[in-house]
């Protein structure tokens, strides 16, 4: 009986580095990292499989886009590169590829995939920061490109379904009319005032104040010979002022939303490094101590 005395001695007797606190207190912290790696690993496994799910969509509706207007037919293969719909072809395939090898790394507790994610992410928040801070030191250059690139969608406006769509949710959503104004649509060869035909010297009807003219039928023609107006007289029927000029003030209205949202969104991807680095060391001391 003496001889197993020691068994109901209380725990306090014994020095925490005992070998009888670490084998008594084992299971515990086994059960503790347990609960850890389950749910780090569930949580990072279910979202990244949220947006695996959404880069395959996006991926989806890009393709859809590029063989709907037959864009790998021979005789446009060579004008791909500035369609639209590629953004989307590229940017669900990055999205789903990044996050698919988040979801299956996390799921097989699989290291080297872990670590691809999370480095991938990381260089895609260093790039988003230093986006930000080109962005804002470079604000009169980019104002320049958008205006080139809203002229070159106005070229090609009746050529192109999707700059045109484009360009008609600007003028609708910001309700102005062309890159600085309304004559900026002289550079079109249809709305050109030297172009035969009914559109000459006119404005797309996405210009006009009301392109339903108090009907229910949108009248594409209202804004046919707008440039020849002057400006007093053109006011009561299209938009006179440009989409740069409106986007300009649509972002100083927008300014704290648009930051909360980048806010949010790095701060998102913050956390998931910091849930896979979490998860990447759990799983390397569960394999240490096998």
């Amino acid at each position: 009986m003496n001889t197993h005395f020691w068994l109901l001695e209380p725990l306090a007797n014994y020095p925490p580095t005992t070998p009888h606190c670490i084998e008594l207190y084992r299971p515990a912290r086994s059960r503790l990292f347990s609960l850890s790696d389950c749910l780090l690993k569930y949580l990072l496994f279910f979202s990244n499989l949220l947006f695996t799910v959404l880069g395959l969509v996006v991926l989806a509706l890009g393709l859809w886009g590029l063989i709907n207007k037959e864009s790998f037919a021979q005789e446009k293969i060579g004008q791909i590169s500035t369609d639209p719909m590629l953004v989307f072809v590229m940017l669900g395939l990055v999205l789903s590829t990044l996050c698919l090898s988040g979801c299956v790394g996390a799921l097989r507790e699989n290291c080297c995939l872990l670590q691809v994610f999370s480095a991938t992410v990381l260089v895609l928040v260093a790039a988003q920061v230093l986006a930000a801070i080109v962005a804002f030191s470079l604000q009169g250059q980019i104002e320049g490109y958008l205006r080139s690139g809203m002229l070159a969608a106005m070229v090609r406006y009746q050529d192109d379904l999707d700059l045109r769509f484009i360009t008609d949710e600007i003028q609708i959503g910001l309700q102005c009319c062309g890159a600085d104004n309304y004559r900026d649509w002289e550079v079109n060869m249809y709305y050109n005032c030297s172009a035969p035909g009914v559109l000459s010297c006119g404005v797309p009807a996405t210009c006009c104040v009301d392109p339903l003219e108090n009907g229910t039928v949108w009248n594409s023609q209202c804004g046919v010979g707008s440039q020849q107006l002057d400006e007093f007289s053109a006011q009561s029927v299209i938009f006179l002022g440009g989409c740069l000029g409106g986007m300009s003030r649509w972002i100083e209205q927008h300014t704290g939303l648009i930051g909360a949202v980048g806010m949010v969104l790095l701060g998102v991807q913050i956390i998931t490094l910091f849930i896979t680095t979490r998860l990447m060391d759990n799983i390397q001391c569960s394999k240490d101590t096998r």
